[in-house]
């Protein structure tokens, strides 16, 4: 009977512990990702930047890249090397660079990152779901301007999102 008990006893501990073994999260889905990304390379666009855009999800994994007709295929990799910082670092690129210049030339070193402003953080009710990265217009502040005002469009389904 002891033995039965112990048995039972450890049996459904580690079914509790192993209850915790599945992380549920969120992350942009494709439709979104390209849609930011458009609406991101048509507000530049209008500005006169030929830009890319690129929009990773929350683990750094490309979601959607669009190209302007003229921009240089170069701006692909940066817009996703800036769109990077932001999952690294939690916030805005531009912010991190401000807050963190005294280590902005190691990051610059790792892999998949560049410290430069034109990364913004996608944000639904709470939650990081990626991040959008451009690159391509004449500084990282209009890049950032961009990436800003075509995020507004989408600001109502992002703020309702489950």
């Amino acid at each position: 009977m002891k033995k039965s008990i112990l048995f039972c006893s450890i049996f459904f501990t580690s079914l509790q512990v192993n209850a915790n073994d599945v992380v549920s999260t969120k992350s942009i889905g494709m439709e979104l990702a390209r849609d930011i990304a458009s609406e991101t390379v048509l507000v530049c666009r209008k500005q006169g930047y030929q830009i890319s855009a690129v929009v990773v999800d929350r683990h750094g994994l490309v979601r959607a890249a669009i190209r302007d007709d003229l921009a240089s295929r170069f701006t692909l990799q940066i817009a996703e090397e800036k769109a990077n910082a932001v999952i690294m670092s939690g916030m805005n690129s531009g912010a991190f660079v401000k807050a963190r210049q005294d280590i902005q030339q190691e990051l610059n070193h790792i892999s998949g990152l560049i410290m430069m402003e034109g990364g913004v953080a996608i944000n639904a009710a709470g939650y990081r779901l990626g991040a959008v990265g451009v690159s391509g217009a004449p500084g990282g502040d209009k890049d950032e301007a961009c990436a800003l005002k075509a995020l507004e469009k989408f600001t109502e389904k992002l703020e309702f999102m489950e």
